[in-house]
């Protein structure tokens, strides 16, 4: 074999796998033993109705699509991810020209306290708080647009705590 071939095919190969790039999720280091996670439906603390179901669903999937824990049962599970939902906030974000207490667009903030237990110690492993806002132009059924604006909040509130959980941001 030539020695410059040789030489090229190390620097090659050496080259490549330097400054620890890898592929996949890097979770943060107090997470890298977990990869079996529950999660049990979250309290809610708010007056909106069915709200825990839609975030903790929303988290459910968007963890599985991510990939960096397996969502099993509690039986099962490695540590468990608890959360309460703790505020639901309205404001108005644009009015009417012609009425400014007439809201146009409404501002939704939803907020969650988290934390994950570890199911064999139960002690907590990761503690976290997250919100996400999402904006809704009312139509004339305002109730169905604030159902949208809070499952849209929802999703954007998963993506955020999964991306904290599995990425470390």
């Amino acid at each position: 074999m030539n020695p410059f071939r040789f030489f090229a095919l190390a620097a090659l190969l050496t080259l490549t796998s330097c400054a620890g790039y890898h592929l996949g999720g890097q979770k943060p280091s107090h997470l890298q033993g977990v990869t079996k996670l529950a999660v049990p439906t979250f309290d809610n603390q708010t007056l909106e109705p069915r709200l825990a179901s839609v975030v903790t669903n929303s988290l459910i999937k968007q963890i599985q699509t991510d990939g960096s824990y397996q969502i099993v049962s509690k039986e099962d599970a490695d540590a468990v991810l608890q959360g309460t939902i703790t505020r639901v906030e309205r404001s108005q974000f644009r009015s009417f020209r012609q009425n400014v207490l007439r809201t146009a667009q409404l501002q939704m903030r939803l907020t969650l306290n988290y934390m994950i237990k570890d199911t064999a110690s139960g002690r907590a492993i990761h503690k976290g708080t997250s919100s996400a806002i999402t904006y809704v132009i009312l139509d004339s059924n305002v109730q169905n647009s604030e159902a949208q604006a809070l499952d849209d909040a929802a999703q954007r509130l998963a993506t955020n705590v999964a991306n904290e959980i599995s990425e470390g941001w």
